[in-house]
């Protein structure tokens, strides 16, 4: 088995509460990152996420259990001794420095030979694309520009590990997502073991080869994106990572792999997939997510999960209209239906009032014990 670039094991961070007594900014996260993987810790702020990357770059120590990286035990060694470089969401570039200035201050640093660091910083321009802009200001550059000078700073060191806090948060949406998709084809190209910081579930699924999910100091889910979203493990996961409906209710019982669930205070009962080890008469959760719902004028021909309804109301977005469906008084569901027809005519979308079929696939309603 290959050695995994990076190895947190069981660790917790404990900071002072201000109002006296301790608080666990890290709880018991153990986490396995492969050589040359793409892997984000994602998480509302608070999680733990940053905390967890500033350990691992050396500018906090765990309170307890152990970091190791490239299989060398970290828990005491300075940052500047470790086989890591970081990049910061405000770049931190020296306004008095040309741009080959700052991606050459780290090996001036470490006193290499002259040659040395013009081919390295002259390399590392040509992976972020900015190759004949070494003269240039910092002040003088656009903020995607500057996040690419950032990147090549750091990768001109070759560091075994990239840590990467946000790097992204400062750009406009056009720009961020496009530097996502650059982002992960030069991790590709370099092969280097990058650990993203993010609270943007759409950038961790864009990029990522597998995400770690933080909630309240804990790693509650890791996995390859598809697993995060098609699969999630409790209602935290469902609810961060994109959209969802969720129906309460109590399973009746499982049988050929489906779970059957009674809707509270509804007349209806939904099949699912059960998610972890569920038992009849227990309190469930079910999340349906809008896109995975089909919205029909008349009756399906299925037998399980249909539902009459009534449009509550309509938004058109372009690539897709958001429709809120009303099942009772008490119910309502947000669908989603794509729109693969260009056309102005009225009649090809729903309307407020109009009366609806739901229905949707057992295997997309996951039955989760909490």
């Amino acid at each position: 088995m290959t050695e995994p670039a990076v190895e947190v094991r069981d660790v917790v961070k404990q900071f002072p509460n201000p109002g006296g007594g301790i608080v666990n900014a890290v709880d018991h996260v153990t986490l396995q990152i492969r050589d040359g993987e793409f892997f984000s810790l994602l998480g509302p702020s608070g999680c733990g996420k940053t905390t967890t990357l500033r350990m691992l770059a050396g500018f906090e120590r765990p309170t307890s259990g152990e970091i190791y990286i490239k299989g060398q035990l970290m828990n005491s060694t300075p940052p500047y001794a470790r086989p890591v470089n970081m990049v910061f969401q405000n770049y931190a570039l020296f306004p008095h420095m040309n741009v080959f200035q700052n991606v050459a201050f780290g090996l001036e640093m470490e006193r290499v030979s002259r040659a040395e660091i013009h081919r390295r910083v002259e390399e590392a321009l040509a992976l972020v694309r900015m190759s004949g802009m070494g003269a240039r200001r910092s002040s003088q550059l656009s903020g995607g520009q500057q996040q690419r000078i950032a990147l090549a700073r750091a990768l001109v060191k070759r560091p075994a590990v990239l840590l990467l806090d946000e790097p992204l948060g400062a750009l406009d949406l056009k720009l961020r997502k496009e530097m996502q998709l650059e982002l992960k084809a030069l991790q590709q190209q370099v092969g280097i073991t990058f650990v993203y910081v993010t609270h943007d579930q759409e950038e961790a699924l864009t990029m990522s080869d597998r995400i770690a999910v933080m909630s309240q100091g804990r790693a509650l889910q890791v996995g390859p994106p598809a697993e995060i979203y098609e699969r999630p493990n409790c209602r935290f996961v469902a609810d961060f990572i994109g959209e969802t409906n969720f129906l309460q209710g109590t399973l009746i019982g499982i049988e050929a792999g489906h779970a059957t669930v009674a809707v509270t205070n509804e007349d209806m009962q939904v099949i699912g997939l059960p998610g972890g080890d569920l038992h009849p008469g227990q309190q469930v959760t079910i999340s349906v997510r809008p896109e995975k719902i089909r919205l029909l004028t008349e009756p399906p021909y299925v037998n399980v999960n249909r539902f009459p309804a009534r449009v509550q109301d309509v938004s058109y977005i372009g690539s897709d209209t958001r429709v809120l469906v009303r099942l009772s008084p008490s119910l309502t569901l947000s669908v989603w239906e794509q729109n693969r027809i260009s056309t102005l005519d009225p009649n090809a979308y729903f309307t407020r009032g109009q009366e609806v079929w739901l229905t949707w696939l057992p295997e997309n309603a996951l039955v989760l014990g909490e």
